[in-house]
């Protein structure tokens, strides 16, 4: 697909980017209190929503993924009004965070296709990543991302998989300033670069990071969960799911029978609202292309949650089987 350069607005971010980062946006805001209340019945009348720390704006705590689950033949007309059907779904819904990135093949452009026939995106929450290297590979491949989308603004731009964070964050700041942009964050996935993302966090002024953590992989408890909170960064979670693997281990087994304690009805629900009961946690994004599966996951984001002394019931009930 063609992108239309806007050579007067890069050179516009490589000046701002030139200056002080400090003087583009100040000190981030002090953290919101997104914590849940530490109480057996953390319960909510509506949907869970999670406060960004940066501007208090609030999303829904279960966002969505679309990592492979978007990876379609977009000439194939049943397989594109299947992922249409997802992003209606989940407008209606209530929306919330949907993260992609161009790492994740056509998945943008069936977003944005899928945005364009439903004719809405008020309750969307965008959020995509730049995946390259350099100044100016970066900006023409954050462009395409928009005009792919099919937006005037995106909510959110990551750095991949922190892939020449250094040169894209001041574009990001750039970009923010000029209201490209509302946020901006980095992003790691499968554990990996924990000591150089941590760095990140303690150095750089980021709206975001986004990081595995799930039931099983929880060595982001270790630092980057309690310095986010600590820093004022609001946290997206990816693999919530392990990528399925999580009900591979674990489908065969029952729920415990106190899971409806914590308005489980389902092994999604449950690795879910053990993610989301975090305190630091602002939102996971389990990937679908099932829109009952989507159903399940949404609900995860009502009724009760797990306080601390549920979470070690959850812990304990898994490390058993």
């Amino acid at each position: 697909m063609p992108v239309s350069i806007k050579r007067r607005q890069f050179i516009q971010y490589l000046a701002i980017a030139g200056t002080s980062l400090s003087s583009l946006s100040g000190s981030l805001l002090a953290a919101s209190d997104t914590s849940n209340a530490s109480s057996p019945a953390m319960a909510s009348s509506g949907r869970h929503m999670r406060i960004i720390p940066s501007s208090g704006e609030k999303i829904p705590a279960i966002g969505l993924g679309s990592w492979l689950t978007f990876a379609i033949d977009v000439d194939d007309e049943d397989e594109l009004a299947r992922r249409i059907a997802i992003l209606r779904e989940f407008l209606q819904q209530g929306g919330g965070v949907l993260d992609s990135s161009p790492m994740y093949g056509v998945a943008q452009e069936v977003i944005g296709k899928g945005l364009k026939r439903i004719g809405r995106h008020d309750d969307l929450f965008s959020a995509t990543k730049v995946w390259t290297t350099g100044n100016r590979q970066g900006f023409i491949q954050m462009e395409a991302s928009r005009q792919l989308w099919g937006l005037e603004q995106l909510d959110l731009m990551q750095v991949h998989n922190l892939l020449d964070w250094e040169t894209h964050l001041p574009t990001l700041h750039a970009m923010k300033q000029q209201k490209d942009i509302r946020y901006l964050g980095v992003t790691t996935s499968h554990g990996r670069r924990h000591e150089e993302l941590e760095h990140i966090m303690r150095t750089q002024q980021l709206d975001f990071v986004q990081f595995t953590y799930n039931i099983i992989d929880r060595e982001a408890e270790e630092v980057l969960l309690p310095l986010a909170k600590e820093k004022g960064i609001a946290v997206i979670i990816n693999r919530p799911f392990q990528r399925g693997g999580l009900f591979k281990k674990f489908e065969r087994y029952p729920l415990p029978a106190w899971a409806n304690e914590i308005d489980c009805m389902n092994w999604a629900q449950f690795f879910l609202k053990f993610i989301i009961s975090h305190p630091a946690v602002s939102c996971a994004i389990p990937a679908t292309s099932q829109i009952e599966h989507l159903r399940e996951n949404i609900a995860a984001g009502f009724g009760v949650l797990p306080d601390e002394v549920m979470r070690k019931r959850m812990l304990a009930y898994i490390n058993d089987l």
